[in-house]
């Protein structure tokens, strides 16, 4: 599997991701860290009790390594929930909206992380 075959797969931006990190071999390392990075984790974490300063913080974190990466369906959720719990905004969305939508992160991120390691997994066979 290729790097654009990745990106397919698990519904990133290769070009976007190119365009922020220049060199297909730096896409290639954070790519392969991005299931450690702990960001999405930290966001689910939140998600539990919906604490405002826990969820626009690991929001806010998720939306920028995810645009970095090019995971664009991924940093689109994070910016929604970001902007939800931007202090001094008030919120519009019911908890439950909240709850399905940390629960689309959640199924996304699995995603993208069975499709990383399958990616990390072939290249070390090859």
């Amino acid at each position: 599997m290729t790097l654009k075959e990745l990106y397919s797969q698990i519904e990133g931006d290769y070009n976007q991701a190119i365009s922020v990190l220049i060199i297909e071999k730096l896409m290639d390392k954070h790519i392969r860290k991005f299931p450690e990075n702990g960001v999405v984790e930290s966001l689910l974490e939140a998600g539990a009790t919906l604490d405002p300063t826990k969820m626009f913080e690991s929001a806010h974190a998720m939306k920028g390594v995810c645009a970095n990466l090019g995971l664009v369906k991924l940093a689109s959720y994070a910016s929604v929930l970001s902007e939800e719990f931007r202090p001094g905004k008030n919120r519009t969305m019911t908890d439950d909206k909240v709850h399905d939508l940390i629960n689309e992160v959640k199924a996304l991120y699995e995603k993208t992380v069975a499709g990383i390691n399958q990616y990390v997994s072939q290249s070390e066979n090859a």
